[in-house]
């Protein structure tokens, strides 16, 4: 696995209907675009900051899902991912391993401008840890939904550093809330948040983990 470099900081640390996928041995287009590699075919990855390399991310066929390690901090989507309306975005991600300190991963939805600098999404992740949080990222500034937290709905981690996580975003017209293996762990206002748009996956640094790609139901 691998670990931050000297100085590097991991902001989201700090505060402590989809088929099965299909890999290439070729770059996707997309993504060598931006200067990267290792990601499914079909999919787009970028990373927080430019500076930075998707080539660190490895993504292997795991069933309907993938074993991946990290590699930059990043998100992972398909432009024709959109929802809006009423709905929800599920993944379910299972740690593999216990990073060298505290990492999360999980959904993404209200996805704009993803290849440009004014990027804006929010998202919902969850640590080994047993904590959550949410966040909006508008360009390269990010601001709490819900800043890290205990829940007893995220599980904490076994001693080999294991866990498996259900994340989901719901989305209404007046609320959002935010559910980890099927029970709600909190919900806020939907006025000012990102919720029409792009969904996706998002995966922090320093990470062995199993991810399904997101999917989107409504009701």
């Amino acid at each position: 696995m691998y670990s931050c470099s000297p100085g590097q900081k991991d902001t989201d640390t700090a505060n402590a209907d989809t088929a099965a996928p299909v890999m290439s041995a070729d770059p996707d287009p997309d993504v060598a675009a931006i200067g990267g590699v290792g990601v499914p075919n079909g999919y787009v990855g970028r990373t927080d900051r430019t500076d930075q390399q998707l080539s660190g991310a490895k993504y292997a066929v795991s069933g309907n899902g993938w074993d991946v390690t990290t590699g930059p901090a990043h998100i992972l989507y398909r432009a024709v991912d959109s929802a809006s309306g009423s709905y929800t975005v599920t993944t379910t991600i299972d740690q593999l391993a216990a990073p060298a300190h505290p990492e999360a991963y999980g959904v993404f939805v209200g996805g704009r401008n993803l290849d440009g600098s004014g990027q804006q999404y929010l998202y919902f992740l969850a640590r080994g840890t047993g904590e959550m949080m949410a966040k909006v990222r508008d360009g390269d500034k990010t601001r709490n939904v819900l800043a890290w937290q205990k829940s007893s709905t995220v599980p904490t981690a076994n001693a080999s550093g294991q866990g498996s996580y259900q994340l989901a975003i719901q989305v209404a017209a007046d609320s959002v809330r935010f559910l980890v293996n099927g029970q709600r762990a909190a919900a806020v206002a939907a006025a000012g948040l990102p919720t029409s748009g792009v969904y996706g996956l998002r995966i922090n640094h320093n990470l062995h983990v199993r991810a399904m790609p997101a999917t989107v139901s409504r009701p």
